[in-house]
């Protein structure tokens, strides 16, 4: 039987948007083998300097990683590409998607759903890269579940006055929708602080000394497992 998303997004291709990892339901099961390196999972708030971590740690180390591109329900923004920044799907195809366990975690976050399909996971391994995946608390949670062994990753912004300033500067926010990304930021901020949900936390106030802590414990982490066994493309 083919899968809710394969069939969304091979309609969305057909209309020149791009589509994603085609994915059947008998290849998917709710619990997946790691055939690779292990996921890293950067956690943090809109706004808190995650894109430019991993910006640099993509442009230093090439062919290590891939990012594993999100679905969600909400509409594009400006410049925003389908297959690129979001596999951009209909509400129902979603809710058919994940009732189908065709989702390792998925949110739902100012009335739109986002999700990290085992098919973006999957693609990503079979190459033998590191999957970054960029989510949020709940997914934090729903991920520690599987048996993916993900590497967990917070990063802590300088404030919550700062957050607010950056946020503004987008100028993508309505009122509601930016207190509610602040209300949403405080409770994953002391999630992400407290002692035990996360292997690291990067204190991102200056971005230069963030970026060198945040590369320098993925590298120590990728080592090991290199020297367990692991084929990794580290260079």
């Amino acid at each position: 039987m083919i899968s809710f998303l394969y069939i969304v997004n091979r309609a969305l291709s057909s209309t020149s948007i791009g589509s994603s990892p085609g994915i059947t339901q008998s290849v998917l099961t709710s619990k997946m083998t790691a055939p690779g390196p292990r996921p890293l999972v950067l956690c943090g708030p809109s706004g808190s300097g995650k894109s430019t971590l991993l910006k640099r740690l993509f442009a230093e180390y090439p062919n290590t990683f891939g990012f594993s591109i999100s679905h969600t329900t909400r509409k594009p923004r400006e410049g925003e590409e389908h297959g690129v920044h979001y596999y951009f799907v209909e509400r129902p195809d979603m809710e058919a998607a994940i009732a189908g366990d065709e989702f390792i975690e998925t949110a739902e976050f100012t009335g739109n759903l986002y999700g990290t399909s085992k098919a973006a996971v999957r693609e990503i391994q079979a190459k033998g890269r590191v999957c970054i995946l960029d989510i949020e608390q709940k997914g934090v949670e729903q991920i520690r579940r599987t048996d993916l062994n993900p590497i967990l990753i917070f990063n802590n912004p300088p404030t919550i006055k700062e957050l607010e300033r950056r946020l503004r500067l987008r100028g993508s926010e309505t009122e509601e929708s930016l207190n509610k990304r602040l209300n949403a930021a405080q409770v994953e901020i002391d999630y992400g602080l407290t002692p035990g949900n996360f292997h690291k936390i990067i204190n991102n106030v200056d971005i230069d000394v963030a970026y060198q802590e945040f590369r320098d414990f993925v590298v120590q982490e990728l080592k090991k497992q290199e020297s367990a066994g692991v084929t990794i493309a580290l260079d």
